[in-house]
């Protein structure tokens, strides 16, 4: 199965890899701006979320499909950008597959193999209660109050909304159908992953007002990746480039450019894929 996704721009190619809160859409700005600085931007949608279908039967990997991907585009190699559980399957990636990666951004990224705080383990018990109860509305909206920092308006909080609540229908749905078969629900397989295996120039952004869990991975990862470039956002929450976008696009087309990702002149924005 190919991904659902989108492609923009001419010039070095730049991956946008979305949180699970969200879907490819929460990169609308970013794609925008980075197609016209002369990137050609790719967003996929990973299984279960946008326009990509849940697979809740054969055992798959995010990192596979994006690499896959990338593949059928004639991608060889690619700067990252992933958004927390985005930027977990983009380290895989460039521990992985060093060769393919030419810089590397996280965002509140998801550290492989972290072990949850008590935070993080109130946050899945909370949310795992209201969806066994059905109760999809307040679910949805205790992702908004984790996940959103203060400089979210309400804007931001309905695309979030919109991006959550898909995401809980298409995944509940394809868990419904499985058991209805008599199958086993699955979800995607967490290769073991050696941060410290990256090579590429690599950027950690930290959110102030973010969950403590996801400021020592953060930590982590600023220990673990060689000369990385870490940096903590005051006013954000977990989804930065949502609550400030200009901002981070900023910070992202800068440490591209520093990282000699880069093509002078901008391009414009190439059709994109369904």
């Amino acid at each position: 199965m190919t991904i659902a996704h989108d492609v923009a721009g001419d010039g070095p190619a730049v991956v946008l890899l979305h949180s699970s809160v969200c879907d490819r859409r929460m990169w609308d700005e970013q794609r925008d701006a980075l197609a016209g600085a002369g990137y050609r931007v790719v967003r996929p949608d990973f299984r279960g979320f946008g326009g990509t279908p849940a697979e809740a039967v054969h055992p798959y990997s995010d990192e596979d499909d994006v690499l896959a991907l990338l593949d059928e585009l004639g991608i060889e190699r690619a700067a990252f950008v992933g958004a927390s559980y985005g930027g977990g399957v983009a380290v895989g990636i460039a521990a992985r597959r060093p060769e393919r990666v030419t810089a590397l951004a996280l965002l509140c990224a998801v550290l492989p193999g972290h072990e949850p705080g008590p935070g993080l383990l109130a946050f899945d018990r909370k949310e795992d209660e209201l969806v066994e109860a059905g109760d999809l509305d307040a679910a949805v909206e205790l992702n908004l109050a984790t996940w959103l920092g203060p400089e979210a308006g309400e804007p931001v909080r309905e695309r979030v909304r919109a991006m959550q609540r898909h995401a809980f229908d298409v995944q509940l749905a394809a868990d419904a159908e499985a058991e209805k078969a008599g199958l086993e629900p699955v979800e995607g397989e967490e290769p073991q992953v050696d941060p410290g295996a990256v090579t590429a120039p690599a950027l950690v952004v930290s959110g102030a007002h973010d969950l403590d869990d996801f400021k020592a991975m953060a930590a982590r990862f600023a220990e673990l990746i060689p000369g990385v470039r870490a940096v903590e956002l005051p006013w954000a929450g977990h989804l930065p480039s949502l609550e400030r976008p200009a901002e981070v696009t900023d910070l992202l087309r800068d440490f591209l450019r520093d990282s000699g990702v880069h093509r002078d002149g901008g391009a414009a924005p190439a059709s994109t894929a369904p």
